[in-house]
Formats: C-alpha cells, structure tokens, sequence
C-alpha cells in the first residue's frame, strides 16, 4: 500500500523482494537536482547544510517521522550505511517531517533521535519544506544524491536494501573514493526494527482519528469531536475494532475521558503496536493488554509484561504483542486504568 501524507498513510510495507534478489548495478539515471535544505526550522547534531556546501559528497537524504514503524525497520539499515560509508565521503541526513502534530515538538523528535541511536544530521522539517521541495510523499523515502549534486537513486518504503547500498557504492566511485570492497553492510535489527512477518501480515495499519479512521465496529459508530460512551460490537470480522467506555474522537486521535475503558482489534500478525501518548505532558496511563482474554505470557511485546502491564509516559510507538508462535486471528484488548491517553493508530509487523 503506498504511503502518500495527503492520502494519511504512514508507509510503503512490503516492497521487499523483487530489488533484494542483487542482480547486477545498472548505470543510475539522473532524477534532477538535489533540492534546497533552506525550509529546516531547525537541525540537530549539526549546523545547518546546504547543497552547495554538500558538492563533493554523496548525499543519502532519509524522509522520517519517528513513529513510523515503516521507518523504524529501515534504521539498522540506514544506520549501518551512516557508519561503513562515513570515511568514504557519503553524508547521511534525516529530514524529519512530521504525521502527527506531537511529532513537530523538538523535544521529541531530539529525544527520539537519541532512544534510537540516530547521530548523523537531521533537519527538521516541522513545516513540510524540505518535503515539498522533494515532491516526496512517502515515508519512508530514500534520495541518494551524487557529489555533483545530483540524484540518482531513490527507494520508497521498506526495502530495497541491497539495491541502494549497491547504488551507494557506485556513487562513491563515481566520487574518485578507493577501497572499502564491495561487501554488504549486516544490519543490527532489534526489536521493533526487525523485519515484519509479511507472509502472514494480513492486518492494516488502522487510524483512530475521525479524519481517516476506517473499520470502527463500536455501536452507533464514531461521534466526531464530542464526549461519548462506546460499546463494542457482540461479534468482531478480521480487522475491525472498537472502542469502549467514554472517549471524544478527535481529528487525529480519540482521546479517553475516564479510567476503565478498552480498545478492541481482531487482528492478524505477528506483532501490535499502537502509536499513543499522555494527553498531559509529563503524565503517565496505566494499561493492560490481553490477547483472546488471557494475558499474552510469552507473546509480549516490549513495553508489556508477559501479564500485559505497562505504562504510557511519552508520545511515541508502543510494542504491545510480538507473538513466537503460530499466527492466527485473534483478539487483542486493551484496558486503560487511568484517563488521558491519546491513541493514534495501530500498526502491524
């Protein structure tokens, strides 16, 4: 499914297979030139670049926004390259361009940047600029630019892998840089950085916002912008979801009014998240997550104990299930035992 901002999609999952089979490089067409940097309102881990200061250098621009799961399993690879290709002359930028409206807060992205280990420079581009000058529309999305300023390759959404290290490495010959081989980089996936199940994905990623929430079971179905109590459906089909308990269902999130409500999906996939946040800066919502009405045990995902406890504390993705077992439909709840929690979207690996 392609991932457009003005379609609201977050990413581009399953591109994988057909550009990683490492058929031979071909020469690299010339997509235009490397467009300003100019729109950034600000930039983290270094002094504000420019193409003109760039020349020279092979340039790898990485479109982000940091709740992505799409770009979460790109970073081991991005990552990787940032490290191998540095002392060979390519220069690796994030632009960070924001989803959701907590992800324009610099506080967060720079804290983000740092939980997952992302040192090269970052421009952010609260303001979608940099976005607009690239015509981009996908996160995440790859720009390999070469050192006369040009681009030459680009990759949207997940994989491609070895095809764009491959055009990494022409490039830098192209720029006169010797040695390094040809070896592949081993990406470090970890976490909710490993690669998704795709042959048993069968769940798409599902907004809560009225503006592009699809699915939605509850009875009587969403009431835009006002305080409401839901009840979830007596039976639910693969991929819907429902809402219970008092919540007001807002453009972008649907935010809970009172302790003791639940989120319901029937899903099928290896893992869950769900991107959410303390409404309150600084506060935290208790949760418990059960699986088929039991607690997920060994099935946890990383911010749940094998009971289904956790904690809501910062605006950003939460891993609720990683199953190890055979993949089915099931059922997930989850139980908010404190008020104030804004829930975006569920994503699945």
């Amino acid at each position: 499914m392609l991932a457009a901002l003005l379609a609201g999609a977050i990413g581009l999952p399953g591109i994988v297979s057909a550009q990683d089979k490492g058929a031979p490089a071909a020469a690299l067409p010339i997509e235009g030139q490397m467009p300003t940097l100019a729109g950034a309102t600000g930039w983290l881990n270094s002094p504000p670049l420019t193409p003109e200061g760039l020349r020279g250098k092979v340039v790898l621009v990485d479109f982000w926004t940091y709740s992505c799961i799409n770009w979460l399993r790109t970073m081991p690879h991005v990552r990787a390259w940032a490290e191998k290709y540095a002392s060979r002359g390519l220069v690796v930028i994030g632009v960070h361009s924001p989803e959701f409206e907590f992800e324009k807060n610099v506080d967060n992205v720079r804290q983000a940047a740092k939980d997952m280990r992302v040192d090269y420079p970052v421009a952010i581009d609260s303001r979608h600029a940099i976005w607009r000058a690239f015509e981009n529309r996908y996160w995440p999305a790859i720009y390999l630019v070469d050192a006369q300023g040009r681009i030459r390759h680009h990759q949207f959404g997940e994989g491609g892998y070895e095809r764009t290290e491959r055009a990494i490495q022409q490039l830098l010959a192209e720029a006169g840089s010797a040695g390094g081989g040809n070896e592949l980089v081993s990406a470090d996936a970890r976490g909710v950085e490993v690669a998704a199940d795709w042959e048993h994905l069968k769940s798409p990623e599902t907004y809560l916002g009225h503006a592009r929430a699809e699915r939605l079971a509850s009875r009587g179905g969403a009431v835009p912008g006002r305080r409401q109590v839901y009840a979830l459906p007596d039976r639910f089909r693969l991929n819907d979801w429902g809402l219970a308990g008092d919540w007001t269902v807002q453009p972008e999130f649907a935010l809970l009014n009172a302790p003791g409500a639940r989120i319901a999906y029937r899903f099928h996939a290896r893992d869950v998240h769900l991107v959410m946040g303390p409404a309150a800066r600084g506060g935290t919502v208790r949760f418990r997550v059960l699986v088929d009405g039991q607690p997920p045990r060994g099935d946890h995902g990383l911010d749940v104990d094998e009971q289904g406890a956790g904690t809501v504390r910062e605006q950003r993705l939460y891993q609720l299930i990683r199953q190890k077992g055979a993949i089915a439909d099931r059922q997930l709840e989850i139980e908010f035992l404190d008020p104030g929690v804004e829930a975006y979207v569920f994503t699945f690996g």
